[in-house]
């Protein structure tokens, strides 16, 4: 998933519109970079990894007529950068293919590197071998590839450029007679162009100076850091997780257990949070919400919503409703701050493609982001202390500023949002010693004096280890002000109109979309973000429950399953994910072991 862009020109392209358009796609990732031009009598093919900004500045490609590059935002396969070569064939790719095992299994050809892109260049390479037409290459690989494909493919010896997408995510247009091409409309409404076009289905094919030379490859690579860890299964690692049974009160009615902040039993044995629970999946009728979006209804494809898409499952479902039911034409908005797992990818990308929806991608600087949760983790684990798991979160928040990013960008005002109504905790802010406001009506609230008081308690948390005291300090500060103190407008809750129903939602994704489930857990919940399964470790160590309990325990008041069920199926939950938690810790460059063995060591709050 990266920023792809282009210009094919009669003359000498225009260094300046080059500059803006490489500019803007370093929105959708600068872990590495790829540049592809045109020199005389060949074509030349630059990869760093680095961005690319930097890599322009090195190859400086203006006197080319023929400029295509991309900027990355690392998925599958972390050694082979983009443009993916094979066969004197380039493509610049954004999205992930999903099935790249299938496909190599049906290939006669030898699959060389780690990238999924790699099938699209080995699919063209055996179909023109095969002596097939060119223009219909793209319908060729469209009807083999599932997941996002939005593709330049370059083809030097017959002279063409392919531009071909299933999702919409890949737009063109024309400005002082040359064609530019970028991964959004925005990067060619900045430059200019007029007659910009989404490129959706019908492919595009553009001349090009032909070359039967090969291509010149130049790769600048000097990163020793993993993006993207590979896992490797280490039974001591494993049996070091603990896991036990625990024989502690719970209420009589849910689930939730003696250790939960500010809990109380009566006689009966119910706890004050059921005695106090108002129902929350209560849809209004779902006429209100029609009518609500009809002012925002756009004639002919034009988009009219924005969709904020993390690839959950409530996201993924929530996506499906609008397009479907509600009978809106969705953009989708990802903001990726380096949690998010090649799993939550993946899922992004099958159902935006199944849907043919675009979907647009704010990256931050992975690297920077992934810094600062490490140093708040070390700074935790020298004062562990459960109302400041939050912290590792923080980095997030600025999902809610890039909402306003992608309105601007894109000049759409709608948004709509597919929060589960059930998913409220309480405890995160219980264990700062902040009694739960059961007159919350969303998950998401931002009353001021609330959050004056959430950020006096955790201040004065932090002075207990001044390691909090750091250079990320200020980009949490500054997501949570977005969060909380913002104003949201045009902004709507999908779920506040449909009910949330578990059965329903699982069987439209896994059996409509093929989603993709985590191999180490059963449930559907949480398995796209790298954070879940840490936290959720220390909490059920620490204090014997997690995020599971509370929200089947909100099920069971909603009358969707029995106690019965709901014991039964936090037993399973709440078992430690030992392939999550080894991505986390090897992703902020954490040694295992010993992160394990401070949290296993803290204090319990219930007697074992």
């Amino acid at each position: 998933m990266c920023g792809i862009f282009g210009v094919i020109s009669k003359k000498n392209i225009n260094r300046v519109k080059l500059e803006k358009l490489v500019k803007h796609s370093q929105q959708r990732g600068i872990d590495s970079s790829g540049i592809i031009h045109f020199s005389s009598d060949h074509y030349i093919v630059d990869r760093a990894d680095y961005n690319i900004e930097k890599l322009l500045k090195k190859v400086k490609p203006f006197q080319s007529q023929v400029v295509l590059g991309h900027s990355r935002l690392i998925t599958n396969g972390l050694g082979d950068n983009q443009p993916v070569i094979r066969g004197n064939i380039a493509a610049i790719h954004n999205g992930i293919v999903v099935n790249e095992d299938e496909i190599w299994s049906n290939l006669k050809g030898k699959r060389n590197l780690k990238i999924d892109s790699e099938t699209i260049v080995a699919i063209a390479e055996e179909f023109l071998q095969a002596g097939n037409k060119i223009e219909e290459l793209p319908t060729e690989i469209l009807s083999l590839c599932k997941g996002v494909v939005a593709c330049a493919l370059v083809l030097p010896k017959q002279g063409k450029i392919l531009l071909f997408s299933n999702n919409g995510s890949l737009y063109y247009g024309i400005n002082d007679e040359a064609t530019y091409f970028a991964s959004e409309s925005y990067g060619l409404k900045m430059i200019g162009c007029n007659k910009i076009e989404q490129i959706k289905l019908e492919p595009i094919i553009l001349d090009i100076p032909s070359s039967n030379l090969d291509l010149d490859i130049r790769d600048d690579n000097s990163r020793t850091e993993n993006l993207i860890p590979e896992f490797v299964f280490n039974t001591i690692e494993d049996k070091l997780l603990e896991f036990k049974h625990l024989n502690i009160k719970r209420c009589t009615k849910c689930v939730l257990p003696e250790t939960m902040p500010f809990i109380k039993f009566d006689n009966d044995g119910v706890c004050n949070y059921c005695k106090n629970y108002k129902l929350r999946n209560k849809p209004k009728p779902k006429e209100e919400l029609f009518k609500l979006v009809e002012p925002y209804r756009r004639k002919g494809n034009e988009l009219d919503c924005i969709v904020p898409f993390s690839g959950g499952r409530d996201s993924c479902y929530g996506l499906h409703l609008i397009v479907e039911e509600l009978k809106m034409k969705p953009v989708t908005y990802t903001y990726d701050w380096g949690m998010v797992t090649d799993l939550g990818r993946r899922n992004i990308s099958r159902v935006c493609s199944q849907l043919g929806v675009e979907n647009i991608i704010v990256a931050a600087d992975i690297s920077l982001k992934r810094k600062n949760i490490r140093m708040n983790l070390q700074a935790w684990l020298k004062s562990p202390h459960l109302g400041m798991m939050a912290m590792l979160t923080a980095g997030d928040k600025h999902f809610f500023r890039h909402v306003e990013t992608i309105k601007k960008q894109t000049g759409i005002n709608l948004n709509l949002w597919g929060v589960n109504p059930l998913e409220v905790t309480h405890f995160k802010t219980g264990f700062l010693n902040i009694e739960p406001d059961f007159e919350e009506k969303k998950v998401y609230s931002h009353g001021m004096m609330k959050q004056l008081r959430y950020h006096s308690k955790r201040f004065k948390a932090m002075l207990d280890s001044p390691g909090y005291f750091n250079s990320s300090l200020w980009d949490t500060l500054s997501g949570e002000y977005y969060r909380s103190f913002t104003d949201k407008l045009d902004y709507y809750h999908i779920f506040d109109y449909w009910s949330w129903e578990e059965d329903a939602v699982n069987d439209c994704l896994l059996n409509t979309y093929n989603w993709e489930k985590a191999i180490d857990t059963s449930t559907t919940w949480r398995i796209g973000d790298g954070t879940a399964a840490f936290y959720n470790y220390v909490y059920y160590t620490v204090a014997g429950f997690t995020e599971h309990d509370t929200f089947r325990s909100n099920q069971i008041r909603e009358g969707q399953i029995t106690r019965e069920k709901a014991m039964e199926l936090i037993m399973d939950e709440n078992r430690p994910r030992y392939q999550n938690i080894r991505w986390y810790l090897d992703a902020l460059n954490l040694d295992f072991v010993e992160v394990i063995k401070v949290v296993n060591s803290i204090p319990k709050l219930y007697k074992q």
